[in-house]
């Protein structure tokens, strides 16, 4: 099933409300209404992620991708698609999913 592609425009955020810096340092070429499609292999950085276990500060940094398109690429990598997975990373390990808010819809790719 096609799914709609994230790119540098969409709105990710962490699952506590910390904002994914959305940029592909891979994907120089590929862009869809205005934002550079993200890839499978880019990792992004979390800003702002309130989390804290008890009283201390835990907060996603980073999120890591899995679930890219196996038939649209991008220098060999498979594009992000809305049903692709991101997971937050903290100082205590996977801290859970990012939530897609948004995501760009003239061009779809399959999973």
């Amino acid at each position: 099933m096609p799914g709609a592609l994230l790119t540098t425009l969409s709105n990710i955020q962490c699952p506590h409300g910390g904002v994914v810096i959305l940029a592909s340092t891979t994907d120089t070429v590929a862009q869809v209404g205005g934002g550079y499609v993200l890839l499978e292999s880019d990792v992004h950085a979390v800003a702002g992620c309130p989390f804290t276990t008890g009283t201390n500060p835990s907060p996603c940094t980073t999120v890591l991708w899995s679930g890219g398109s196996t038939q649209v690429k991008v220098n060999q990598v498979g594009v992000l698609t809305e049903s692709s997975v991101g997971q937050c990373l903290g100082p205590s390990g996977v801290q859970g999913t990012a939530i897609i808010g948004n995501t760009q819809t003239l061009a779809t790719a399959s999973a």
